[in-house]
């Protein structure tokens, strides 16, 4: 159980995409991706995770990502607007349940006074935060438009657990991967987690399909690996 748990985890985890860029650049259009998910050889999880784009009637975009995998399911929400050329998370809001057990947790963005406002299980606190901030969704897509600009080196400051923390990345090479989609070119990222780090991240982003994630493998610190693997897409 505590296997489909962590799979469950790592399919909302990985998959996303938002930050902050011009908003002639974001060229945001809505979508519904569905993703399929191994875990090590032989052993069979029937699990699936989707992740949809979509414009809220107030103007506002909603990126949701749910995953399910045997007794655990996640449902990861953030809302984030254009302002002044920038996109800036609104709210984000998490619910995880894995054997009957629940958690919940939920951000609020006051870009007025620079601040956040994390509740976990009903204890909210607040912190100071500075233009460009993201949420553990929102940075995801500034990831695409940071290799959409050639950029390699991609480093996001996310608003994570009650703290500010930095997510590093680096691209490390090109591959064609056999898709659904048929064969695409993908351009390979690492989680770059410091010198030592026994866990390792690797995540596929397709050009052709606006940077899309179609794959993500990592390996775990006991040796296991999962894979997700684009399924589906719809636009």
């Amino acid at each position: 159980m505590k296997k489909a748990a962590t799979l469950a985890t790592l399919m909302l985890t990985l998959l996303g995409s938002a930050s902050c860029t011009l908003a002639d650049e974001l060229n945001l259009t809505p979508y519904k991706a569905i993703y399929s998910n191994e875990m090590d050889v032989g052993i069979s999880f029937t699990g699936e995770a989707t992740r949809e784009l979509k414009k809220l009637d107030n103007g506002s975009w909603q990126l949701s990502i749910e995953a399910s995998a045997m007794f655990a399911s996640i449902r990861e929400v953030s809302q984030f607007a254009v302002d002044d050329g920038l996109l800036k998370p609104l709210k984000y809001d998490y619910q995880r349940r894995v054997m009957g057990k629940n958690r919940e947790a939920s951000l609020s963005f006051d870009w007025e006074n620079d601040s956040v406002t994390t509740d976990i299980e009903n204890q909210p606190w607040r912190m100071t935060i500075s233009p460009g901030v993201q949420d553990k969704l929102s940075y995801q897509l500034q990831m695409r438009m940071d290799l959409a600009a050639g950029k390699e080196e991609l480093v996001y400051e996310v608003a994570d657990g009650g703290r500010l923390q930095e997510y590093r990345f680096r691209v490390i090479g090109e591959e064609v991967i056999d898709t659904p989609l048929g064969q695409l070119k993908a351009i390979k990222v690492e989680r770059d987690r410091g010198e030592g780090a026994n866990r390792e991240t690797y995540i596929w982003f397709a050009p052709e399909l606006d940077y899309m994630v179609i794959r993500i493998h990592q390996v775990e610190t006991d040796g296991k690996n999962y894979l997700l693997y684009l399924k589906s897409l719809e636009q």
